[in-house]
C-alpha cells in the first residue's frame, strides 16, 4: 500500500517559485504546484507507509529554504 499526503505550504515573501522548483526535485514528491489562496504551494508526496511519508516531510521538505509553515493532510482511501 502506498501512503499519500498533501502538504500545504506557506512560503516567505517572494520565495514561492523557488520553493516549488526545489521540492519538485525531492524524491517522493509527486507534484509541487504554486497555488492561490491561503497557501502558496501544495505538494503531493507518496511513500511506502506513513512513517516514510512523515520522514519525507520532516527530513526533506521542512529544511527547504523559504518555507515558513506547513500543514500535512494524509489521504484516506475508502476503497
Amino acid at each position: 500500500m502506498v501512503a499519500r499526503a498533501y502538504v500545504l505550504i506557506e512560503t516567505s515573501v517572494g520565495k514561492t517559485k523557488d520553493v516549488a522548483l526545489a521540492l519538485r526535485k525531492v524524491k517522493g514528491v509527486k507534484e509541487a504546484n504554486a497555488v492561490t489562496g491561503p497557501y502558496d504551494v501544495i505538494v503531493v508526496v507518496e511513500g511506502g507507509d506513513l512513517t516514510v511519508v512523515g520522514n519525507l516531510v520532516t527530513n526533506d521538505i521542512h529544511p527547504v529554504g523559504g518555507i515558513e509553515r506547513t500543514v500535512t493532510c494524509l489521504a484516506v482511501d475508502f476503497t
